[in-house]
């Protein structure tokens, strides 16, 4: 039998929806982190196809006698493993974390798994992690990656903030710094109108339009 094994990401508390809803990234793919491994895009897809995200558990510090809440969304992105969870009401140590949370107590997340593929660089000495079996993440106290982090504990639905969206136009959508700037001063239906009136826009500018078209109306 494999043994299982735990990996932390930290957390990045921007503020908390009233029923405990919160998102960001539990690993981030191709970062060397402390105990100087690398999670590779596509190690956990098999895992999650097979699970779904009810079926990945929610702990607190790893701890079994310990669920917190739910999963409600796991995913790969380009970025890492992108996860929104929902502590659950009611549970005293549920609301605990929640508190903490909102206080900035607690900034760290931990994925248990068990590795089913990886390589070692004989010349750096990392592990890269390339298939794994993902069986819970954690809300935990001291992180491993500072890279993989909550980028939004809910405090309303609706658009995102200026920074979230470039940060998304940046990581996800793979734009320059000027390009997503643009982007944001003069709006998708000015941007639109350029597309369709000019063949010397960048195709990356006029393939976010359209991927930011689908998000918003999702």
């Amino acid at each position: 039998m494999m043994a299982r094994e735990r990996k932390f990401a930290g957390l990045r508390i921007a503020d908390v929806d009233r029923d405990g809803t919160f998102s960001g990234y539990a690993s981030v793919f191709g970062r060397v982190d402390l105990g100087r491994e690398v999670v590779e895009r596509g190690a956990f897809v098999e895992s999650i196809d097979r699970r779904g995200a009810g079926g990945i558990r929610m702990l607190f510090q790893h701890d079994p006698a310990q669920p917190i809440g739910t999963w409600q969304k796991i995913k790969e992105d380009a970025r890492g493993l992108y996860v929104v969870g929902r502590l659950a009401p009611g549970v005293a140590r549920a609301s605990e974390v929640l508190e903490l949370m909102r206080n900035k107590a607690i900034d760290g997340l931990s994925i248990g798994f068990r590795t089913i593929q990886s390589t070692k660089d004989a010349r750096t000495g990392v592990r890269h992690i390339r298939k794994a079996d993902l069986w819970e993440i954690s809300v935990v106290t001291f992180p491993m990656n500072p890279e993989a982090r909550i980028e939004r504990v809910k405090g309303c639905p609706g658009l995102p903030s200026t920074r979230d969206f470039e940060r998304w136009l940046l990581r996800d959508a793979g734009l320059t710094r000027s390009e997503a700037k643009t982007v944001i001063a003069k709006g998708f239906a000015y941007l639109q109108r350029e597309r369709d009136a000019a063949t010397t826009m960048p195709p990356q500018v006029a393939e976010t339009i359209r991927q930011a078209a689908k998000m918003f109306q999702k």
